[in-house]
């Protein structure tokens, strides 16, 4: 049976919970006296309709019904979950669920998004305290899996365990904050570091962007994918983490923030956090984190470099100049690359997809070489991809330095017949064979390209013809 959610308050955080529950199947209920929630929050959803799909290797569940309400009473009346996101001011959040709890039904859990009130302050005054629980999301809360699940003690294990459920059912990850603290946990550290940065702005040490590019450039990248103490066990060495606190410990006295008011590093306090850290990475050694930490890096930044944002861009910027066109009477090196990490499958060699990939640069550098560039396809004019015959000769792993050779089998009106022959050093991969048709982008018909690309191409055409005919040109599948 479909499960429903009322959202209360339709801003940024509401809008995205909104989304989050839609797209994961649940009927969404929204109440929010704005009278361009309904707008906003269809526009979250277009964005969340966009990107949250593409988290997933399966068929996303079916969506849920999306309602609005101008009471709230009507609102929350069904709802299984009731997720409050109304403005960060105590009097309001208590109004709030006074009424929320005056017409929901007693088994809905109701949680709140704030981000930095304890559970037992919202608590205060309600008619059933224990239906109440923080459960602070990160922006976007379509994309982002923690939710921060802060109870009191006026919440028993078994609603805690029922918010858990629902929370992992839509995707989140649940993190169980065990004791309340204004800020909860995640808030505390941003508070820290945004504290710090008005400093540095303040003193005129570092700007906005320069700020920013620090983060993003570096230690960002790291916490991303392995947090604060997974990073500096890794600083540790062998040794691990004791050697890290020793080794950087004595730093706390010194004045390297404002914010000086730090804990004694007693050997209580060292033995805690080595043995915390232990328990969470002790199964890895340090050189396979610094393989984890290599393998998940690669992945971002390369997800960034496809962007071309951030350190990304910073990859693209650096990167080496593409192969040119040298003797036109031979094959032309169009690729010429390392194979990535992610690149890789559960067999330890190169996917079959990346295979495709590494023709479809070959054919996407040769189009550039003959005059259909960026420039060209703005203008209206490209070429599609008919037909494609792929032919895996050998495997090979990440690292090897692979290199694509292409050649011009046709190219003579509307159509363009390519055949790339991948190698690495001597050693042929694989070959890919490819037809392809040009395309008005206005008609998305086919059309005549430009007399300077045809130009081109029958040029290298002509120059191509007197070489042999490759093997398994032409051949089917089953045929080499």
């Amino acid at each position: 049976m479909t499960q429903t959610a009322a959202i209360l308050g339709g801003g940024v955080i509401g809008g995205g919970w909104a989304a989050r529950f839609l797209l994961m199947g649940w009927d969404v209920r929204v109440f929010d006296p704005d009278p361009e929630s309904e707008r906003k929050i269809n526009e979250v959803l277009g964005n969340a309709r966009r990107s949250l799909p593409g988290l997933s290797d399966t068929a996303m569940p079916v969506e849920g019904a999306l309602s609005f309400h101008a009471d709230l009473a009507e609102a929350v009346g069904p709802a299984d979950w009731i997720q409050e996101s109304v403005p960060e001011r105590l009097e309001i959040k208590h109004k709030v669920f006074a009424q929320v709890q005056a017409a929901c039904r007693e088994e809905a859990i109701i949680g709140s998004s704030t981000s930095g009130f304890k559970p037992s302050e919202l608590q205060e005054g309600a008619a059933r305290p224990a239906q109440i629980v923080v459960t602070h999301p990160f922006n976007p809360v379509y994309l982002l899996p923690l939710i921060e699940l802060v109870p009191s003690p006026a919440n028993d294990a078994a609603m805690v365990q029922k918010a858990k459920d629902i929370l992992t059912s839509i995707g989140c990850f649940p993190l169980h904050v065990r004791k309340e603290i204004d800020a909860h946990i995640a808030d505390r550290f941003l508070e820290a570091v945004w504290r710090e940065a008005l400093w540095l702005i303040k003193d005129g040490i570092a700007t906005t962007e320069e700020i920013d590019e620090a983060i993003r450039m570096g230690f960002g990248l790291r916490w991303a994918q392995m947090g604060l103490f997974e990073t500096y066990r890794i600083a540790g060495g062998e040794a691990g983490m004791k050697h890290f606190i020793e080794q950087f410990g004595p730093c706390l006295s010194w004045p390297w923030t404002k914010l000086m008011d730090v804990p004694e590093l007693t050997d209580e306090l060292v033995d805690q956090i080595a043995s915390q850290s232990d328990a969470q990475s002790g199964m890895h050694s340090i050189r396979e984190l610094e393989r984890i930490r290599d393998t998940n890096l690669v992945a971002m930044l390369r997800a960034l470099k496809a962007q071309d944002y951030g350190a990304g861009a910073v990859l693209n910027r650096a990167q080496a100049a593409k192969p040119q066109l040298e003797d036109s009477a031979l094959p032309i090196v169009t690729v010429q690359r390392a194979v990535p990490l992610d690149w890789t499958d559960y067999n330890g060699h190169m996917n079959e997809a990346r295979y495709l990939q590494a023709f479809g640069d070959a054919t996407d550098r040769f189009m550039e070489m003959v005059g259909c560039d960026a420039e060209y396809i703005a203008s209206g004019g490209s070429y599609f991809t008919a037909e494609t015959h792929i032919r895996h000769l050998d495997e090979v792993h990440a690292g090897a330095v692979i290199r694509v050779e292409t050649q011009v089998l046709l190219g003579q009106g509307k159509k363009m017949h390519l055949f790339h022959r991948m190698y690495e050093g001597g050693r042929l991969l694989a070959t890919g064979e490819h037809m392809l048709i040009h395309v008005s982008l206005e008609t998305r018909r086919a059309s005549e390209p430009s007399a300077t690309i045809a130009a081109k191409l029958g040029e290298i055409a002509a120059a191509h013809a007197s070489l042999p005919e490759p093997e398994g040109a032409g051949a089917g599948v089953g045929k080499r």
